[in-house]
């Protein structure tokens, strides 16, 4: 059994003192042998030495020391040896340190009296302590603030004890007089923490006896009161009112701490609009005033709580949060602007675009090197704006235009998403393509775009051979693609040979700011935007099949045909010539080619897939996707119950006598709650049952069962221990270690328990990563017929990743992007007895607990292969990318893989061990 002690001391275990040693210098007159002799004992102690021998020669030779370190190591010793025997009686000889430990307490020094004072606190002993009572009572009127602090402190570990209450029989009383005396703030604090642990009614009442001096008192005493008023509003909901008034007055205090405090607990205490706005306004009072960048980031997700409970509040202050992106920071700019996006309306988005312009144009002075990046924050949070409030995109495309030319790639290719006539002209298009249905509609279609590309060919055979010269006299200069030899991630996950287009940047600028303002298809196909040029050609494609179902005139029809076929053929010469800094992609040539042989060879059934397949499987893509939308909304309305029997109070009917606003409006939040269902926690119960978990067996003397909570960063074990013999079981101790990312907070204290009796032991353990941990140990404990100590070994606790990861989404590009940012890769081969690709998907989903991003439709059908993509997001903000690919065997068995990625090790193993073992399914 390791020894519990408040101090830990460094120990060299190659050079052992020897007792002997330690024996001769404690007998010394020299005070600094003496500190060294104490130092070398506690370390030997520390480490499972007895000493015994030492402990007279302590108590002749150190007691009577005057020096202050001494002393102090003294009182350490004292904490660190046994004190009671093996039948838990207190050891004789502690007869003499109780006379020691009196005098300390009237020693005329006040450090001598403190620390003694502090010592006692740590002494479980009442027959040691009992003596002593009065010498403690007498400090709490000393004249030295360090002497009352810790003699409160002692009255309150004392009266904590089993017989405390005997001990000390008025306290509370004691204590109470104490603190309507004190002048020292941490005594006071002492004094109001005594009686909100002990005698939490006193406690109370001398808070609502000086309810108007409270935001006077000191920063210490100020977190209890809160601490005090969040137990207090647990227990008895219908008296919060008055408690919310002294939270609504702690506001207005200088503390950042206590002001921090005071928001959250409102929040959890009240849902009143006045409430609620009083909080987020002190959020974003400490967003500005605080300069740690760890306290803003935590203040920025106590708003994004609260956006999402109280969005219409949130509205109001969505300019006070923005003034968060003064901070240089990069995450909280991040985090403010998801915020902010979240809480546009049409009455504020005028104010948060102009905001957002100055901040795009503070960009430019360079100062800080990451104002590249934060432009390009800047911009996706501009385009988000504009895509959901149309009417601002013309205040903004202007600004926006002098960054095309940036040095920070991304930046310039988000303005060009935003702003780009390419991506205008390719929707316009396939409207055209779509749409054009009777003869004048679509005979107009053709004209137009043929007047927008211009005359033909696109370029001479001079003008080739004068680039072709150019380009021997300077052979990189206008060129312009990215060399990229990693391959690209489709949307399923698979990889693919990287087409030319995708890896292009932009021509030299002023090609396309030319080009841009222009807006002329031709223009745009000379810079090499090849995949407008497939869109054209399939425009013209759609336009000519649908000509020949309206246009009776066959020779008509013929010669737009011929015209369109010119048209193609001239894009494709252009794409294949040294014209062009880079010639056309692959992707691009083979759907202009496509389209150039649908022209030559007409075909019934081809043509049905081009006019009506296509826009059967659009509009079963939108239905889709509203589907999809509309389940998500489902998802997030909150499932409300009423039980049947639950009292109906009607707010009309209240007696309003004596209520502040406040008070009004938060009983019909209440009432509101209460209405709809949110203070009812269904299956509490069932869920708990479904969490115990045995950790002894039937026959062992002691029977043991855990019941394991886990919340985020916390997991809590419950754990009930029974004493299933007829004899007293003493010392009893639950041992318990960690393997994995997993931390015992403290070690459980010993009990005796009667025969056939129960204990509830509680044992916290923190989490730091999502890492399968385990936790494992014994039970100890001593009988009064056998000296040796008994051990129970208990079974292992294994704590579940799925407990950590929920289903999450993200988008197809943002997922393909992590897939090839992440580094830990874990590649699982597909091992199991279910022969329907659909239905492993289904059960590998649900036992990852993860959210499958490819869409239903892609899914359907059965073609012997199926991929799909799953995302999953840790409590501690890590994303977890799964890839499965399966194919279905001659023998009817699947076969292929699931990769798992991640950013940290722990996740991918996690996961992948998980995948192993429930992979295979039921028979």
């Amino acid at each position: 059994m390791e020894k519990s002690c408040s101090l830990l001391v460094h120990f060299d275990k190659g050079t052992p003192a020897l007792a002997n040693e330690i024996k001769e210098a404690l007998e010394g007159n020299d005070d600094n042998a003496k500190i060294d002799a104490m130092k070398k004992a506690e370390m030997l102690l520390l480490n499972g030495e007895t000493l015994p021998q030492l402990f007279i020669t302590i108590v002749r030779y150190v007691l009577p020391s005057e020096d202050h370190t001494v002393q102090k190591l003294l009182l350490l010793y004292l904490e660190i040896i046994d004190k009671t025997d093996s039948r838990g009686k207190v050891l004789p000889e502690m007869i003499l340190i109780c006379q020691n430990l009196r005098n300390n307490l009237q020693h005329p020094n006040e450090y001598i009296r403190g620390v003694t004072l502090r010592f006692l606190c740590r002494i479980n002993e009442a027959e040691i302590i009992e003596p002593l009572i009065p010498s403690i009572l007498a400090n709490l009127e000393h004249r030295h603030p360090f002497v009352r602090r810790n003699a409160v402190l002692a009255v309150m570990t004392i009266y904590k004890l089993p017989q405390g209450e005997h001990l000390l029989v008025d306290a509370p009383e004691m204590i109470e007089k104490v603190l309507s005396t004190e002048a020292d703030q941490s005594a006071k604090r002492n004094a109001f923490l005594m009686l909100f642990t002990c005698a939490q009614d006193h406690a109370v009442n001398y808070l609502l006896t000086h309810v108007d001096k409270v935001s006077e008192w000191g920063e210490l005493l100020q977190m209890v009161v809160l601490d005090l008023i969040r137990k207090v509003c647990r227990a008895k909901r219908g008296e919060k009112g008055k408690y919310i008034k002294i939270i609504i007055s702690l506001l207005n205090v200088p503390s950042a701490a206590v002001i921090f405090e005071c928001a959250g607990t409102l929040v959890s205490l009240s849902s009143a609009p006045t409430a609620i706005r009083a909080a987020a306004n002190t959020y974003c009072q400490l967003l500005l005033t605080q300069s740690d960048n760890n306290v803003k980031l935590i203040v920025l997700d106590r708003l994004d709580e609260l956006k999402s409970s109280h969005r219409e509040i949130m509205v109001e202050m969505i300019m006070d949060v923005l003034r968060a992106l003064s901070s240089p920071n990069l995450d909280i700019r991040r985090k403010t602007l998801d915020i902010v996006l979240d809480l546009i309306t049409p009455r504020n988005i005028n104010e948060v675009v102009l905001t957002l312009k100055k901040e795009v144009v503070k960009t430019q002075s360079g100062e800080l090197e990451k104002d590249g990046e934060y432009r390009q924050m800047l911009i996706q949070a501009i385009h988000s704006c504009a895509v959901k409030f149309p009417e601002v995109a013309g205040t903004v495309v202007h600004m926006l235009m002098d960054f095309l030319g940036d040095s920070n790639v991304a930046s310039a290719m988000d303005v060009v998403v935003f702003i780009r006539s390419a991506r205008v002209c390719s929707c316009a298009l396939w409207i055209i393509s779509e749409y054009c249905l009777s003869l004048s509609e679509v005979e107009s279609g053709i004209t137009t775009i043929k007047q927008c590309l211009g005359n033909l060919p696109f370029y001479l055979a001079s003008e080739e051979g004068d680039a072709n010269d150019s380009s021997k006299r300077s052979p990189q200069v206008n060129s312009i693609t990215v060399s990229s030899k990693r391959p690209a991630i489709l949307a399923d996950g698979t990889y693919a040979t990287q087409s030319a287009a995708s890896e292009t940047a932009f021509s030299p600028p002023t090609v396309v700011q030319g080009t841009l303002a222009s807006g002329n298809l031709r223009s745009l196909l000379l810079t090499g935007d090849f995949f407008l040029g497939a869109v054209v050609a399939c425009t013209l494609t759609k336009l000519v099949l649908r000509l020949t179902e309206v246009q009776t005139s066959k020779p008509e029809v013929h010669r737009v045909s011929t015209q369109v076929l010119l048209i193609i053929v001239s894009m494709l010469q252009l794409g294949q010539s040294s014209y062009l800094p880079h010639p056309i992609d692959n992707d691009s040539y083979d759907r202009i080619v496509l389209c150039l042989r649908l022209l030559c060879n007409p075909d019934a059934e081809i043509r049905k897939i081009w006019l009506q397949s296509c826009r059967e499987s659009f509009v079963q893509m939108l239905v889709e996707k509203q589907l999809q939308e509309t389940e998500e909304i489902k998802a997030k309305a909150q499932v409300s119950h009423a039980q049947p029997d639950d009292l109906i109070d009607f707010y009309h009917l209240k007696s309003r006598k004596g209520m502040s606003q406040l008070e009004l409006e938060d009983e019909v939040q209440d009432d509101l709650k209460r209405a709809t269902g949110e203070f009812i926690k269904e299956g509490a119960a069932a869920n708990k049952l479904n969490r115990i978990l045995q950790l002894t067996g039937f026959s062992d003397p002691v029977y043991a069962e855990a019941y394991v909570t886990v919340h985020h960063y916390d997991i809590v074990l419950d754990v009930t221990v029974i004493n299933r013999t007829k004899e007293t079981l003493q010392n009893l101790c639950l041992e318990l270690a960690t393997m994995g990312d997993l931390k015992l907070v403290e070690r459980p204290q010993n009990y005796t328990l009667a025969p056939e009796s129960s204990k509830q032991i509680k044992a916290n353990i923190k989490v730091s990563s999502t890492e399968t941990g385990v936790i494992f140990g014994n039970i100890v404990y001593e009988t009064s017929n056998v000296l040796e100590r008994n051990v129970v070994v208990l079974n292992d606790i294994h704590i579940d990743i799925m407990d950590y990861i929920s289903p999450a989404v993200c988008s197809d590009a943002a997922f393909r992007s992590m897939w090839a940012e992440f580094e830990w890769e874990n590649k699982v081969a597909v091992n199991t007895i279910i022969q329907d690709e659909k239905e492993f998907l289904d059960h590998i989903i649900k036992s990852t607990n993860m959210k499958c991003l490819t869409p239903p439709s892609a899914l359907e059908g059965y073609c012997g292969f199926l991929a799909a993509n799953l995302y999953a997001k840790s409590v501690f903000g890590e994303d977890a990318l799964v890839n499965l690919s399966v194919e279905k065997q001659a023998d009817g068995k699947l076969s292929g893989y699931i990769r798992i990625r991640s950013k940290t090790q722990g996740i991918a193993l996690s996961l992948g061990d998980k995948i192993t073992l429930k992979q295979k399914g039921a028979a």
